[in-house]
């Protein structure tokens, strides 16, 4: 029997609250934490995810996941993006700030509902999709309480080099869209994301941090037939630190099989063969 706990936080800098909870066998035994961080125009229980939770609880670990705090959705809310002026006024440094402030968490007892008799803290590891991928190798590299990472299509670059014209009507305007095919909703960005990636920019520079930061074992896995972030970012990241351990899966695409809603009781395919890599190599670092 597994247990589901939810818990609440609400941002130090910002304010806003935003969910997380944690999935994990309760054995009074101290286990190794997962912490999985969502990518752009996702959150904790988009499609599969609710069940690599199972997944991994079911191999040993606590495995907790979080809504980022301006993705969109509002806690009691319908549980998809609906709030966009929030999306639009997220930025990396914020992101960053909310996986801290989850692992702040876990380290001070009482924050969260897992009793800490089931925590091993020596084995924190960050896993993530996509931009997701960025947050928690930017993360590990400034926090030396995470013992592994592994990314799932993970960004190798945070720069989106748009182009000047394209900056300069943005900056006049105030807000650039982007659409969510899945929903068909077009999404805000403010400007105010540029300005806060130039005023952040080692901070949020992921090639110089996993060049020169990023100490902790790592595994990169990513689809070859990736659509959404190209397989060069992996061998990118893999350039930068040689002595990462590369997966690249074949056939598979940026969601690994996966979809939202999921209506299946299963795992797809490709995602069960990289959670199984994934816990796997976790396991090794014991």
């Amino acid at each position: 029997m597994l247990t589901h706990s939810p818990f609440l936080l609400t941002g130090a800098r910002h304010g806003r609250a935003f969910e997380a909870d944690a999935t994990y066998r309760a054995d009074g035994q101290a286990k190794p934490v997962i912490l999985f961080v969502h990518g752009f125009k996702g959150f904790k229980d988009w499609g599969h995810f609710p069940l690599l939770a199972d997944f991994f609880a079911g191999e040993g670990f606590v495995f907790v996941k979080l809504n980022l705090s301006h993705n969109g959705l509002v806690v009691g809310g319908t549980g998809d993006l609906e709030d966009l002026e929030a999306f639009g006024r997220n930025n990396f440094s914020i992101e960053l700030d909310d996986v801290g402030q989850v692992i702040d968490a876990l380290f001070s007892p009482g924050a969260t509902p897992v009793p800490a008799a089931e925590l091993d803290l020596s084995h924190l590891f960050l896993v993530d999709h996509s931009r997701g991928g960025g947050l928690v190798l930017l993360k590990a590299a400034e926090d030396p309480r995470v013992r592994a990472v592994t990314t799932w299509a993970g960004i190798a670059d945070v720069d989106q080099r748009w182009p000047q014209p394209v900056l300069a009507e943005w900056q006049r305007t105030g807000v650039l869209h982007v659409p969510n095919s899945r929903t068909g909703q077009q999404l805000p960005l403010h400007y105010q994301i540029v300005e806060d990636f130039l005023a952040n920019r080692l901070r949020l520079d992921i090639a110089h941090n996993v060049r020169r930061h990023l100490a902790q074992p790592l595994l990169l896995i990513h689809g070859e037939e990736d659509e959404t972030v190209a397989v060069a970012a992996a061998h990118t990241l893999h350039e930068l630190k040689p002595d990462a351990e590369l997966l690249l899966v074949p056939g598979a695409t940026h969601m690994f099989g996966g979809a939202h809603p999921w209506p299946a009781r299963e795992l797809p395919e490709p995602t069960r063969h990289i959670a199984e890599a994934t816990a796997a190599f976790f396991q090794r670092q014991q």
